[in-house]
């Protein structure tokens, strides 16, 4: 048996952290067939979301989803957005947070979450501070 994935709880953590010291939570996303979001919008096959209380409506932070209303050029819109295409979760205001890695494809043995980054560089690597094959760390820009 599969054990569940800890990226939905890590989710909940930097949304309530955010919300906890006023900060403006952001997702971005990769979307594709499974995500429903405004298109165009969509820049690049991903889109970041204003995902704070004061932009939605009736936010749910599901184990498998997150759904909300949020208006766009003034037009109500449902968004849903599965956990599996949320690629980061970080702060508006000093872009703190998660990035997660690619799903891995099936059988390929590593879980979801297991190597999630934070936002914070500090330009050394360690446990705590993974660096990409490359030698550099990727890196989170809010797109407007």
């Amino acid at each position: 048996m599969t054990d569940p994935s800890t990226k939905p709880y890590l989710v909940r953590a930097i949304y309530e952290w955010c919300s906890d010291l006023g900060f403006t939570p952001y997702i971005s996303v990769k979307v594709d067939e499974t995500t429903r979001v405004p298109l165009e919008y969509v820049k690049n096959g991903e889109i970041v979301l204003n995902i704070s209380q004061d932009a939605t409506r009736n936010i749910t932070l599901g184990r498998e989803v997150v759904q909300f209303s949020a208006r766009f050029n003034g037009v109500s819109r449902e968004i849903t957005v599965p956990i599996p295409s949320i690629a980061a979760i970080f702060a508006k205001e000093n872009g703190q947070g998660l990035f997660f890695p690619s799903e891995p494809a099936a059988g390929s043995g590593a879980q979801a979450g297991e190597t999630a980054e934070t936002g914070a560089s500090s330009g050394e690597a360690g446990p705590n501070n993974p660096t990409k094959p490359g030698g550099t760390r990727p890196r989170l820009q809010v797109v407007k």
